[in-house]
């Protein structure tokens, strides 16, 4: 698809406002950020990735750092006890004083910080015209009509090849990377949400990043952005 096309389709779906937003669920090392970026390059959309972890840190009064401790790819046991020990901290509990009587439970840690990601999600939404990055957000804004939401996959094999270019690292510790984030990933989709992050129900498309080069993964995407705004006005 020609430049001059893409912007062509971006004009009509402001005009029609009826699909406000896409979500971009991937699998690690599967290429799914830089598909999101170019994608919302393309439409003239705002990409939200990092910045739904650097606005939900400024909400709470807690570092970026902190705050993507909870992430979906990286929370883990361990993760959840050094976020519990920060968020002890004289400084945390001064910014959570105005809200807060005794210390923050890891729970609480928990409650908190979800609350605060639904919100920002639901703000980039109601916003409109936005690309959304992982957070769950599949799940987040399920059977919602005027969403389209993107699973992107690859072979496991050009996966360990991707992050060991893009991390710098062996095969071995490239597989047992990728393992990891697999595994976190599906933890915090099953013990947040109870769901399946490999359910395809939860998409209205799933990419092979392995099968399609960038250019054709987009032509696929707006296609199918195409038809759900049709669908969204019937």
């Amino acid at each position: 698809m020609y430049d001059a096309e893409f912007e062509q389709l971006a004009v009509q779906l402001a005009e029609r406002s009826k699909i406000s937003a896409i979500t971009i669920s991937q699998q690690y090392g599967s290429g799914g950020n830089k598909l999101a970026a170019k994608l919302a390059f393309k439409l003239r959309w705002r990409l939200a990735d990092y910045e739904i972890i650097a606005q939900v840190a400024r909400q709470l009064g807690i570092t970026e750092e902190e705050a993507a401790l909870y992430d979906e790819h990286t929370c883990s046991f361990v993760d959840r006890f050094l976020l519990s020990m920060m968020f002890s901290t004289a400084e945390a509990m001064q910014a959570w004083a105005s809200q807060l009587i005794m210390p923050v439970s890891p729970q609480m840690q928990k409650r908190l910080y979800h609350e605060s990601l639904h919100q920002i999600i639901d703000t980039f939404v109601c916003t409109g015209n936005t690309v959304i990055v992982g957070r769950g957000a599949q799940v987040l804004l399920a059977n919602q009509p005027d969403l389209l939401h993107i699973r992107v996959v690859a072979p496991f094999a050009q996966r360990v090849s991707t992050v060991m270019q893009s991390e710098r690292l062996d095969e071995a510790h490239a597989r047992v990377c990728i393992q990891q984030r697999d595994r976190n990933q599906a933890r915090y989709l099953q013990s947040q949400y109870h769901r399946n992050v490999n359910d395809p129900l939860l998409y209205d498309l799933v990419v092979n990043s392995g099968f399609l080069d960038l250019e054709g993964q987009i032509d696929l995407i707006c296609l199918a952005l195409e038809h759900k705004a049709h669908w969204a006005v019937v």
